[in-house]
């Protein structure tokens, strides 16, 4: 099975003594996030997570303690955008994430990781063409250490229209634009461009649109088969990516970015962590009375042969 662990919150950012602390105890808690009474035990452990796929915005908390995960395999993807404190108060400067991005690199392997650049929006200031400028300065100090690059136009959730007024969809034409531009870029440093719940509109520029967590990237990256089983169905209907057994929580990620659509406000998120404890089989907080505690069902989806992606 897959373990995920960033689609709530950045538990590499914010809490990577806890997670080396479940990897030591082997199983952690996670509670259903719309039925908070229901809690899933999940184990592990290398004989049933296949992958551990990781997604932040600040990996050097993991790195020091990386080598506790040698009997795991890893799939990272790292958000580096260039917007200011204004929009990401609380990521670190982006030169510092670019340098633990190799590190991390250098240690999982390229095929293991992956650079998100999302979501894209536009603004006065953050114009396409800044858009287009950074992202091929950025190209240029990342080649060599990914050889992909994943992209997204920002979505108008409820809580993202609240927290960034103003705010747009991206028009058609510049998400064309931005497609064609960053494929031109992508093959001058060696990183192909794709995208996720985009539909197809940029596949005619050479972006690869099916996703970006699919069984055929995870196969890649820990260069094995899987055999999915299919009653295991892709979270969302508009990708092929496997995001089930998340065991972050909403409202936890303390980065601040004001185009968050896991975070409500900020005294939500201050609250939450204040109730975070390193040594907890929950992430944020513990045991009720009304818990029901469930074994997840957990297999191993290898199925022995070797993937052979380049």
């Amino acid at each position: 099975m897959i373990i995920n662990t960033g689609s709530r919150t950045d538990i590499p950012a914010y809490y990577s003594e806890w997670f080396y602390n479940r990897i030591k105890e082997g199983y952690v808690l996670t509670r259903n996030p719309y039925y908070p009474e229901q809690v899933s035990r999940y184990r592990l452990t290398p004989d049933v997570v296949d992958v551990i796929c990781f997604c932040s915005k600040n990996p050097e908390p993991m790195l020091k303690r990386l080598k506790e995960l040698d009997a795991f395999r890893q799939l990272w993807f790292v958000t580096i955008t260039p917007y200011g404190k204004e929009i990401e108060p609380g990521v670190p400067d982006k030169a510092r994430v670019m340098d633990s991005f190799k590190t991390l690199s250098d240690m999982v392997g390229m095929k293991a990781i992956s650079w998100r650049y999302d979501p894209i929006f536009i603004t006065e200031k953050y114009s396409l063409e800044f858009h287009i400028r950074s992202f091929e300065k950025m190209a240029d100090n990342l080649k060599g250490y990914t050889d992909n690059c994943v992209i997204s136009f920002i979505d108008l959730y409820e809580k993202t229209k609240r927290n960034f007024p103003g705010i747009k969809e991206v028009l058609r034409k510049d998400r064309e634009k931005i497609g064609e531009e960053f494929v031109r870029i992508g093959q001058k440093y060696g990183i192909a461009i794709r995208s996720c719940c985009e539909g197809t509109e940029l596949k005619k520029y050479g972006v690869d649109t099916q996703g970006c967590m699919t069984k055929e990237i995870v196969e890649r990256a820990i260069d094995l088969s899987l055999s999915i089983p299919k009653s295991k169905k892709p979270a969302r209907e508009i990708c092929s990516c496997l995001l089930g057994n998340d065991i972050g929580v909403y409202n936890t990620c303390a980065h601040g970015c004001i185009y968050c659509y896991a975070n409500y406000d900020k005294r939500t998120v201050l609250k939450n962590m204040n109730m975070h404890k390193p040594d907890s089989p929950f992430l944020i907080g513990g045991f009720r009375e009304e818990d029901h505690i469930k074994e997840a069902k957990q297999e191993s989806y290898i199925d022995g042969q070797l993937s052979f992606f380049t």
